[in-house]
C-alpha cells in the first residue's frame, strides 16, 4: 500500500547541483559559467542591475482592466416587475417599492426602465424614467410623476 513513509521519487527527477569554479577539468572552471568581465560576471553583480526601459517597468505592474465609476448608481426597476407586483389602478411610489422588496434603499434614487410589457393602469412615482418606459406607462393609461432627489444626495454626486 502506498503511504507517506514509502513514497519514492522517480530516478532522474532530482538533478545534482551545478558545481562551478572547481578547475578547468570540471568543464566549469576559469570563468565559472559567468562569461567574460562585465557587471554580471562580478560578485553581487546581478542584484545591482535595474531595468532600463519603460516597457520592462510597465510589464512588472499588475493591470486592472476596465473602469469602475465612483458615481453612485440608481436602483433600477423594469416594467415587467411593476406588471407582476402591482394591481391595476395602484399607486407605485418609493414606499410601495420597498414594501414589495423591489428596492433596498432610497439613497441613490430609483429609475424605471422599459424592459417587459405593462398593461396595467399605474400611477408611477420615481426619480427618473427612460423615454420608452414613460411612453409605455402612459399608453397603458397610467401616469408618470418625476420626483426630485433629496438635496444632500445631489451635492454628494
Amino acid at each position: 500500500m502506498l503511504s507517506l513513509h514509502n513514497l519514492q521519487t522517480k530516478p532522474g527527477v532530482n538533478k545534482a547541483k551545478k558545481r562551478v569554479g572547481r578547475g578547468n577539468a570540471s568543464g566549469r572552471g576559469t570563468y565559472s559559467t559567468r562569461g567574460l568581465k562585465g557587471q554580471k560576471a562580478r560578485s553581487g553583480g546581478k542584484s545591482g542591475l535595474m531595468p532600463r526601459s519603460m516597457k520592462s517597468y510597465l510589464l512588472g505592474i499588475p493591470k486592472t482592466r476596465g473602469f469602475r465609476s465612483m458615481a453612485s448608481k440608481m436602483a433600477v426597476i423594469n416594467l415587467k416587475d411593476l406588471q407582476s407586483q402591482f394591481n391595476d389602478g395602484q399607486v407605485v411610489n418609493l414606499r410601495a417599492l420597498i414594501k414589495k422588496g423591489l428596492i433596498q434603499s432610497l439613497d441613490n434614487g430609483v429609475k424605471i426602465l422599459s424592459t417587459g410589457a405593462l398593461t396595467k393602469k399605474l400611477t408611477v412615482e420615481a426619480h427618473a424614467f427612460s423615454e420608452a418606459a414613460k411612453k409605455q406607462i402612459e399608453a397603458a393609461g397610467g401616469k408618470v410623476t418625476v420626483i426630485a432627489l433629496r438635496p444632500e444626495k445631489i451635492e454628494k454626486k
